[in-house]
């Protein structure tokens, strides 16, 4: 027998070396929701022909720790389930929080009202109640508890809350009103008070809060409903010498997020808030919406945000279709570029071009995977349910919900919102870590995680009109797959093995 020519044999270490040749099968699970009518599909015959592009996963390079994904308890979501019969009220609350369903780890909830509530209220209605006697969560034991306290049943992992004040009542406000205004510095430590006895309050109904935004919005929207405003310094003053101190003392463990609002004025926030140690002490992060732009992420302010706080939450805490009237049982309304939002009508002309018309899928999917691919630790829809009409809403606010039902049929919609926001809820999951990864199809979004048990999920967006074709590689694994067109999939990648 001949010598083997030793150049073939350097030229076969080359192209491993470079990831060029693979010699195992990647054992891989896909789910695809697409405009063609896939629904979170566990697909089963996904490889294709020739690829056209690699996604190479690199699971040495470790982000940030992820906490969770999920939706807001409100009054509106838990005042409609309480109209639904038994079975679709279940229905409902499985699919979010089940085994089979969504898996929600992470939601918020409205402490007083908010304008997703039937009306106004406070936890404290009397006036100059400065230790908080007459304190009672008894508005939410109709409809946020009973919510709460049965997602709680089915969820097999449990879930975290983020609660947040939308106003304190508003004998505590200099203009003595529920809309705008500033909390009056005489009241600072009762309102921090208020807090301390929220979470005893719910801890009696064995609901555990896991974190609070000190204020929804603080730069206000207009006084249209519930808001009260803080600038960067009197929330950082707040939170150092009375919430953090004051919770501290109650002995109560929980996270403190600053800012609660759009990420064009982020940088300001995170600049007060984490100046110094004295002004971070108390911050555990930064929560932030998305409604400064439809297609947007800012991914320029998250870095910054994450450099001046590289050990500290950066959580997304609210986002919805807002200004629309939910489109029911059509599905292709939601792949469509047809969606408009609050700046369509009223930006400022020079902000008007981040407010194009859009398709609410594509939204969630570029925002969700801009917002992990530049920090964002957790990300939180808003309301779950909402009927018809985009309510209820005191304020006819109206906007859109991954489930929208008709109460008086007792009929439930799942929009491919539900689906879109399933994909990242359902299969990265908290406790796992950003990975790191090569693309060579710049029209092709991507994130990856890899979870506590060992799973990558690999989660791709596609908004384009033709399918696409990767090769997906992991070390010397590999498995070609095909992606259709307007199509959102989750890769779970399992383990190696040989051909």
């Amino acid at each position: 027998m001949k010598n083997p020519n030793p150049i073939y044999f350097m030229l076969i270490l080359t192209l491993v070396l470079n990831g060029c040749v693979v010699d195992k099968k990647l054992d891989v699970e896909v789910y695809e929701t697409s405009a063609s009518g896939n629904k979170l599909s566990n697909l089963k015959e996904f490889e294709g022909g020739e690829t056209s592009s690699k996604i190479q996963l690199l699971p040495e390079q470790k982000f940030q720790t992820i906490t969770g994904f999920g939706g807001s308890f409100t009054e509106a979501s838990a005042h409609l389930l309480n109209q639904m019969s038994k079975e679709n009220r279940k229905k409902i609350i499985d699919a979010y929080f089940g085994e089979d369903g969504a898996k929600y780890s992470l939601t918020r909830t409205h402490m007083n009202s908010c304008d997703f509530s039937v009306s106004n209220y406070s936890y404290a209605p009397v006036a100059d109640d400065f230790e908080l006697h007459n304190f009672s969560v008894d508005e939410d034991r109709d409809d946020i508890i009973p919510f709460i306290k049965e997602a709680m049943a089915v969820s097999k992992e449990g879930f975290k809350i983020l609660a947040s004040p939308w106003t304190a009542p508003p004998w505590m406000k200099d203009n003595k009103d529920w809309r705008g205004g500033k909390l009056l510095p005489e009241y600072y430590e009762t309102w921090a008070l208020f807090f301390s006895k929220y979470i005893d309050a719910y801890a009696l109904e064995d609901i555990n809060i896991w974190g609070f935004t000190v204020e929804n919005e603080p730069l206000g929207n207009d006084s249209n409903w519930e808001s009260m405003h803080f600038s960067p310094e009197e929330m950082t003053s707040f939170v150092k010498n009375y919430l953090g101190p004051k919770l501290e003392e109650d002995g109560h463990q929980v996270k403190i997020l600053g800012y609660d609002q759009n990420r064009e004025h982020l940088k300001d926030w995170v600049d007060e808030m984490f100046r110094d140690e004295m002004n971070s002490r108390y911050y555990d992060g930064t929560a932030i919406h998305w409604y400064a732009s439809t297609f947007e992420v800012f991914p320029e302010a998250l870095q910054y945000a994450h450099a001046k706080a590289p050990n500290k939450h950066l959580i997304q805490s609210e986002a919805c279709v807002d200004a629309e009237v939910p489109k029911w049982q059509d599905d292709l309304w939601y792949w469509s570029k047809e969606a408009t939002d609050w700046g369509w009508d009223w930006a400022p002309e020079q902000d008007k071009h981040l407010h194009p018309k859009y398709a609410p899928v594509n939204r969630y999917a570029r925002d969700i995977i801009g917002c992990l691919n530049n920090w964002v630790d957790g990300w939180i829809d808003w309301n779950m349910v909402l009927n018809k009409q985009g309510g209820p809403n005191w304020f006819e606010n109206w906007c859109v919900a991954p489930v929208i039902v008709d109460e008086k049929k007792d009929e439930v919609y799942f929009t491919p919102i539900y689906y879109t926001m399933a994909h990242f809820s359902k299969f990265i999951r908290p406790g796992a870590k950003r990975i790191g990864f090569e693309k060579t199809d710049d029209q092709l979004m991507v994130t990856a995680a890899e979870n506590p048990d060992g799973t990558i999920a690999v989660v791709l967006f596609n908004g384009g009109e033709s399918k696409k074709d990767f090769e997906l590689i992991l070390g010397e694994a590999s498995r070609s797959i095909t992606m259709g067109p307007q199509a959102i999939q989750t890769v779970v990648v399992q383990a190696t093995k040989t051909n």
